[in-house]
């Protein structure tokens, strides 16, 4: 008869707090992206990533594994959702399922949360799949 396995602590996730404009700052697929909290933070034991992205128009792209949720902060423009266009503006919430092209039009503040984070390896383009 084997011995049980031993008995490990919870992982304790931890607490932080960040400031957009005090974070890292990258180009992206949709605009510049503010890196509230990133693949950099894996260590965290993070289950989502978030960042505020200045959207100025974005390749139309999709992910296989994560969920993406937009969330406007300022200005107003479209998603495009699988080639539907939709109206967004302050207060506009977007959820993206993975397997869903998509992409953006207009000049938008907008927090995108992934879940879990979108890894590089998560970004496809249709004309190229």
């Amino acid at each position: 008869m084997s011995s049980p396995l031993p008995l490990t602590e919870p992982r304790q996730l931890a607490a932080l707090v960040r400031h957009e404009g005090a974070t890292a700052q990258e180009r992206s697929t949709c605009g510049w992206r503010h890196l509230l909290l990133s693949r950099a933070d894996r260590d965290l034991g993070l289950a989502a990533w978030a960042h505020v992205v200045d959207i100025d128009g974005s390749r139309a792209h999709y992910h296989r594994r994560s969920t993406e949720l937009y969330y406007v902060l300022e200005g107003e423009g479209t998603v495009s959702l699988d080639g539907v266009e939709h109206a967004v503006r302050k207060g506009s919430i977007v959820q993206i399922p993975p397997g869903v092209v998509h992409s953006a039009k207009g000049r938008v503040k907008v927090l995108v949360v992934g879940i879990p984070d979108i890894a590089e390896d998560d970004l496809f383009f249709p004309e190229t799949t």
